[in-house]
């Protein structure tokens, strides 16, 4: 379990599936987490039940889902990942979804990354960690960018949003360009 100030990082609990199947079914939370990801979105809770059962058995090495809860009550509140974790290779990709709106802009996903980040850098021999999102979610990129991501580049209008497209903007962390651990717990 990781904590911070307030969240903590849990892992993944069977009983968490009620609370995805919610948020993958929200179709606000949906627009803003896709990023063009045909992944997620609106599924039948047979179909999330297949693929929880799978995300359950995840092997840590290579990749996790934890359940983002909010420290006050233990209410879930979103989930962050990391995949592709390459050991030799020095990178992974992570990820986060705030599914409970009401907690949109308080500062929960941010310190969920943080909490993150912190693991996979101190835990892995780790260089470079990744994420993308699109344009159009401009909370997203500040928050991220404001975390230390950088911007390396776009996919020029490769995320469809209804009638519109988007960039899918990719960012990138070095292990020497994080800082926010270290200011995290002074």
């Amino acid at each position: 379990m990781l904590e911070g100030t307030h969240v903590r990082l849990r892992a993944l609990r069977a009983e968490d599936a009620e609370h995805h199947l919610r948020w993958r079914n929200d179709p606000e939370v949906v627009h803003w987490a896709t990023a063009g990801d045909p992944c997620f979105g609106p599924v039948t809770a047979e179909a999330l039940g297949i693929a929880f059962d799978s995300m359950l058995r995840l092997v840590p090495l290579e990749s996790a889902v934890f359940t983002v809860e909010d420290r006050a009550d233990g209410r879930p509140i979103g989930m962050a990942d990391y995949r592709d974790l390459d050991p030799f290779g020095g990178a992974a990709t992570v990820g986060i979804t705030i599914g409970e709106r009401e907690y949109w802009g308080r500062g929960h996903g941010s310190e969920a990354m943080r909490l993150l980040v912190d693991h996979l850098f101190g835990a892995f021999p780790l260089r470079r960690l990744e994420l993308d999102t699109w344009s159009g979610n401009e909370r997203a990129v500040r928050a991220f960018s404001r975390l230390g991501f950088r911007e390396e580049g776009r996919r020029r209008q490769a995320v469809r949003q209804g009638d519109t497209f988007h960039d899918r903007v990719l960012f990138g962390l070095l292990r020497e360009e994080w800082t926010h651990g270290a200011e995290a717990s002074s």
